[in-house]
């Protein structure tokens, strides 16, 4: 049985959504046949395998991530950027939790190059420009935000941070405001010492 109008873009579509329901690594080509309404043959008429299907839907993640990343940083600089780089993070992990999961999907080299990952680390970049980092430690400073951004919301989505107070929120913007400092303050190049 094909259903008429399924594209590889609906696929992908409609994976990430189911991933954002049951959690991308609970993502199986059957679950996600059963989600159309078709036959797991049918589903592999149009993406190869669920490997390839699970890659679609981490380009579509990193894709709405590097978008929603832009438009939170446009005009900004500094803390401002650095806060609202971090927010857009861990709003579309609350958002879109698979997806979020989605965007860590290890990719072949020449599709990582290709995707909006390296927008990503770009945007990135260009906050670090409101920091005095030399350019030869800005690639660790991406290394750190990226950590942090996925770490927290990772921990917080697990529920690690919900037994105890203050609230998450209150820990996050405290969070922040380190991550500010530390920038400030980045330690110098151990050839500089």
């Amino acid at each position: 049985m094909t259903k008429t109008g399924l594209t590889v873009a609906r696929l992908v579509e409609g994976g990430a959504e189911l991933a954002d329901e049951i959690g991308f690594e609970q993502l199986t080509g059957a679950a996600v046949a059963r989600r159309f309404n078709v036959r797991l043959a049918s589903l592999y008429s149009h993406v190869k395998n669920l490997d390839a299907l699970k890659c679609q839907i981490a380009l579509f993640a990193l894709r709405q991530l590097a978008d929603a990343a832009t438009e939170a940083i446009a005009g900004r600089a500094g803390k401002d950027a650095l806060w609202a780089l971090a927010d857009v993070h861990r709003d579309y992990a609350h958002r879109h939790p698979g997806r979020f999961a989605a965007a860590r999907y290890q990719l072949a080299p020449e599709l990582a190059a290709a995707s909006a990952g390296p927008q990503l680390a770009q945007l990135s970049r260009a906050v670090l420009r409101g920091y005095a980092l030399p350019e030869a430690e800005q690639v660790h400073a991406i290394r750190f935000l990226g950590s942090f951004f996925m770490g927290y919301a990772t921990l917080e989505l697990s529920t690690a941070f919900a037994h105890s107070a203050p609230d998450a929120e209150t820990s996050w913007r405290r969070s922040l405001e380190a991550l500010h400092v530390a920038l400030q303050h980045w330690p110098s190049s151990p050839d500089a010492l």
